[in-house]
């Protein structure tokens, strides 16, 4: 098996033709053909089935595909970062984490000190799965989500078969987002039978929606007004808009966000671990350390403002 079998191979899954892949890749469609049939002999099983209408994936070759991506993706990762020579240096760094402004905040303060002529950064706010993916493949260094009592057993499984560990920032006690107009604005502090009227906002986990997955914790109370959403400043806009309502750590970064939206205490006995995931066999570059200082400063800086 070779890294050009499987780029074949993650070409003809993507045109879903033979011919197609061939023209894509400047080569002729029997060369193709035997590269993949020689490929699945030496796997023991069919990637793809021909069909009068196509090429098909079967179930054991969106497995082998999921893999060979992941190859491809990191082979890629190698080849830029160290064979291209011409290039001047570049500073390389990814994060992904859950919706947590502090994260952005922490984020531009690390480039603000570097200041680099030339650098490759990446920063996701994704679903809680794609985190765990992200750091397990290496696409990210750091991760950052929520732990509880809830969903700990369920993410520190997943974390240990990836190979993951995960070290705490800080603790919260659970707060609503709300916007400052909100009726609750005015109070010291709210319940679940407050919070009834209004439109519950939470962000949408895609294929894996499990409630261990939810970015929000108390995701298995039922409520009679729900929202899901995919990024943070429509959340935020419906927070606003609706007079909707998020669960979050009560930690707002107002260098990114104004004061529209305000963070009121929750009365129930629940806490919220949030942590950074790294891999176990990699050792942090120093800007991923960095990074990790920037956020404990940034966090202490809007706990003590709350």
């Amino acid at each position: 098996m070779t890294l050009l079998q499987l780029k074949y191979a993650i070409e003809v899954a993507k045109e879903q033709s033979i011919s197609q892949a061939a023209n894509n890749l400047y080569i002729s469609q029997p060369s193709l053909s035997n590269a993949i049939r020689e490929l699945e002999a030496e796997l023991g099983i069919e990637i793809f089935l021909r069909t009068n209408k196509g090429i098909v994936e079967t179930i054991e070759g969106s497995e082998f595909l999921g893999y060979a991506r992941q190859v491809i993706e990191q082979t890629a990762l190698l080849e830029n970062r160290y064979f291209e020579k011409t290039q001047a240096p570049q500073h390389h760094f990814s994060v992904t984490a859950q919706h947590y402004a502090f994260a952005i905040s922490a984020f531009v303060k690390l480039l603000k000190e570097i200041d680099p002529k030339e650098y490759d950064f990446a920063l996701r706010e994704t679903r809680t799965f794609d985190i765990i993916e992200d750091v397990k493949t290496l696409r990210s260094e750091i991760g950052i989500l929520y732990l509880n009592d809830f969903n700990r057993k369920v993410i520190l499984k997943f974390l240990k078969e990836g190979r993951l560990v995960f070290e705490t920032l800080f603790t919260a006690k659970p707060h609503v987002f709300i916007s400052s107009n909100n009726p609750l604005a005015v109070k010291d502090a709210v319940t679940l039978d407050d919070l009834t009227p209004f439109p519950y906002l939470s962000f949408e986990q895609g294929d894996h929606n499990s409630f261990y997955f939810s970015e929000e914790i108390l995701n298995t109370i039922s409520r009679p007004k729900n929202i899901r959403v995919s990024d943070r400043a429509t959340l935020f806009n419906l927070l606003i808009g609706l007079n909707g309502y998020t669960i979050s750590t009560g930690i707002i970064s107002y260098d990114i966000n104004n004061d529209d939206v305000v963070a009121i205490p929750l009365e129930v006995d629940e806490s919220i671990e949030v942590g950074f995931i790294k891999h176990k066999d990699v050792t942090m570059s120093p800007l991923a350390t960095r990074y990790i200082e920037y956020l404990k400063e940034t966090i202490h800086e809007e706990v003590d403002s709350v």
